[in-house]
């Protein structure tokens, strides 16, 4: 990478920095923001209620889906993490409970025009996701075209409109710490309530350090959601430490149970990536 492109990105975060120092100071968060509030508001250590219990396997069925909903309720997760081909089963499953739905768009990648990502995103929306992950352009924001991610960003935000969460994914194993910093800073100038580390199936996966620098980059301006590779208690207290207020993981139910015990769960090494 030239260093030419490395100023550009400090350029940018820079100013995009000073534009968070407004979005900081302005009204209170979204409605859905208030049940995973910031360091300052967080009253319990407990993990479990910051879980998105996530599915995103291509073999998922619909008897496994039925069952994370109800694990879902069981444990009191935030949310059940699903491919939006899922969902309005999971939407119909939930109908009336206080577990939301959250579908990811641009998934796995990222690599598509902002106007399909911002169709697919009103797409399930309409149809009952009242949470979306977004994957970044992460080509776009290497390349330093600002504007497409920009563009990309803003567009999903638009298309799913204010009420419901936006989450943007960063991919941060593929990314420069200046990238890191700038993606997170563009993701909440144009909208985003949360920005995540990880989709799970890149090169790896939430660090304690990623997250630290995501919750310092945003301040109060947004959350940090933890994803990738988060399969015991430990790992997930360590992200919330860090300053995570959601936490995406297939191992949900294994981690909750060891906080009812108030021990460490076990590593499963079957366990599909998340």
């Amino acid at each position: 990478m030239s260093s030419r492109h490395d100023a550009l990105v400090r350029d940018i975060t820079r100013e995009v920095m000073k534009r968070l120092g407004r979005v900081s100071s302005s009204p209170q968060p979204r409605e859905p923001l208030q049940a995973t509030a910031g360091p300052a508001r967080l009253s319990s250590p407990r993990v479990t209620p910051l879980i998105d219990h996530t599915v995103l396997r291509p073999d998922a069925t619909e008897t496994m889906l039925s069952t994370l909903c109800d694990e879902a309720v069981e444990f009191g997760f935030a949310a059940v993490c699903v491919n939006p081909v899922w969902v309005p089963f999971c939407a119909r499953r939930l109908i009336a409970r206080s577990v939301q739905v959250c579908t990811v768009v641009g998934f796995p990648l990222g690599a598509m025009r902002p106007v399909m990502k911002a169709f697919e995103a009103e797409r399930v929306h309409d149809r009952g996701a009242q949470e979306i992950d977004m994957v970044l352009n992460v080509g776009a924001l290497k390349s330093g075209q600002i504007d497409v991610v920009r563009a990309d960003i803003s567009g999903v935000r638009g298309a799913i409109g204010p009420d419901a969460t936006l989450k943007v994914i960063l991919e941060t194993a593929l990314l420069t710490e200046d990238e890191k910093r700038s993606a997170a800073a563009i993701a909440v100038e144009c909208g985003a309530d949360f920005v995540k580390t990880s989709t799970g199936f890149g090169p790896g996966g939430a660090t304690i350090a990623d997250v630290r620098l995501l919750a310092e980059t945003v301040g109060d301006a947004a959350r940090v959601k933890a994803s990738g590779g988060i399969r015991d208690l430990d790992t997930a207290r360590g992200m919330v430490d860090a300053g995570a207020r959601r936490l995406g993981t297939s191992s949900s139910v294994a981690i909750a149970r060891a906080e009812r015990l108030g021990g460490a769960a076990p590593r499963n090494p079957l366990q599909a990536v998340t």
